[in-house]
């Protein structure tokens, strides 16, 4: 296998999908930022993991679209834990979360149509293969 396929996802392949991610998980429940980094790694069996960085650029740049608000949760009542900032998805997000699933579909289609498929298991052979 490539040493580029073990690695996993390119972050400049998925950039303009980090939010729609993010978005996803929001719509279910409130949450914050590395309960949203561990779902994320899950749901991608391992394939993505976002970098901190990253993460919080797209909650501070969703916030300012209006997309997330975020609010400081207080520890649970034993007093173990620590004030965590969660953020929750808005209309607005909701909304932009429906568009970005509407590029996602175009833009595959559009891909598709370059992408290349083997004939077949270790035949050495590719033949252009329209996915379309």
């Amino acid at each position: 296998m490539d040493q580029n396929m073990t690695a996993g996802i390119s972050s400049d392949v998925i950039r303009g999908y980090n939010d729609t991610m993010i978005l996803y998980i929001l719509q279910k429940e409130p949450s914050y930022g590395y309960e949203i980094s561990k779902q994320i790694r899950t749901l991608t069996e391992g394939k993505y993991i976002i970098k901190e960085t990253t993460l919080y650029s797209a909650f501070t740049r969703m916030e300012k679209n209006g997309y997330v608000e975020s609010y400081v949760a207080e520890p649970d009542t034993t007093g173990s834990g620590k004030k965590r900032t969660y953020y929750r998805i808005t209309d607005q997000g909701r909304a932009y979360y429906r568009e970005k699933c509407a590029e996602w579909t175009l833009t595959k289609e559009v891909v598709e149509h370059f992408i290349e498929q083997a004939t077949g298991p270790g035949d050495g052979e590719t033949e252009l293969i329209p996915m379309g």
